[in-house]
């Protein structure tokens, strides 16, 4: 029996490598098909147990009140699906933009799950967490899931695949874009026909990508600015923006000379997720 009371995680952050959308249901959600894969580097959360039913947020919150924080919403539906009698002192380290499109939020709530499902040995399963994921948002079942995968239908239908490691170099420009304009906006590209076969036989694109850059000038900017290095793409709904590398020197050098008013990182992919592995070496021991 694994008695481990506290622990560190990386909530690690995606990128959409290609973003399409179907088509539009009558109850506003999108049909869609995205690539998602894992980087390793993230925000950082830090789990303490404690005895009395409380959940405490420390950290780099923002001033977001408590119940819009994602990680309490994460810890507050574990607590009241398991019905335990554990609380937890959760502490957070930001690393990743909010508003950028790497799924921060989402992969802290996502985290947030896998890890309290350990420390409070609730024993739910994947299938059941990303459940409950789902009600905190679209992108959280991804991260619960933690391997790299297509998404079809709303985001919800994960197919596992497994990509080559590669170098990125992630780029932000101070710009929050929000989900919840773009996919409203009456100028959303809404009707790429759906893969056959292959993806990678196929032009991949981000369908939110050239709205986005009408609103949001800066985003475009970024985007022609990465070109001096490698194609760029923009990840989700934006405002991060990204190029590829097959080494850790190309990806260093993009980022020593980025203009000083962005910020960025760079970080290898992987196929699973940090926060899998990292919970695996402390409870599977």
């Amino acid at each position: 029996m694994n008695n481990t009371t506290s622990f560190t995680l990386i909530a690690p952050a995606k990128l959409n490598l290609f973003l399409h959308i179907n088509g539009r249901h009558e109850d506003g959600y999108h049909e869609l098909e995205t690539l998602f894969t894992f980087l390793n580097f993230g925000d950082e959360l830090t789990f303490e147990l404690i005895d009395t039913p409380d959940i405490f947020i420390t950290g780099d919150t923002k001033g977001i009140p408590l119940t819009d924080n994602l990680i309490y919403k994460a810890a507050l539906l574990l607590k009241t699906q398991s019905k335990t009698r554990l609380g937890v002192k959760i502490n957070l380290i930001k690393r990743l933009p909010m508003g950028g499109g790497v799924g921060g939020g989402s992969s802290d709530a996502a985290t947030t799950l896998l890890a309290l499902n350990k420390l409070w040995k609730i024993d739910r399963s994947l299938d059941e967490l990303a459940r409950l994921g789902l009600q905190l948002g679209a992108d959280v079942p991804v991260f619960v899931r933690g391997q790299s995968a297509i998404a079809h239908g709303i985001g919800e239908e994960l197919h596992q695949v497994e990509l080559e490691q590669k170098w990125y170099c992630v780029v932000h420009p101070n710009q929050h874009v929000s989900t919840a304009t773009i996919f409203t906006h009456p100028d959303l590209k809404r009707d790429t026909p759906k893969i056959l076969g292959d993806w990678k036989h196929h032009t991949l694109t981000n369908d939110c990508e050239p709205l986005v850059k009408k609103l949001c000038p800066e985003v475009e900017k970024t985007l022609q600015w990465l070109l001096k290095y490698a194609p760029s793409k923009m990840t989700g709904t934006g405002s991060c923006c990204f190029v590829e590398f097959a080494s850790q020197v190309q990806a260093q050098d993009v980022l020593a000379n980025l203009p000083h008013t962005w910020q960025g990182f760079i970080a290898s992919s992987v196929n699973i997720s940090p926060a899998h592995t990292e919970l695996a070496a402390i409870f599977d021991q």
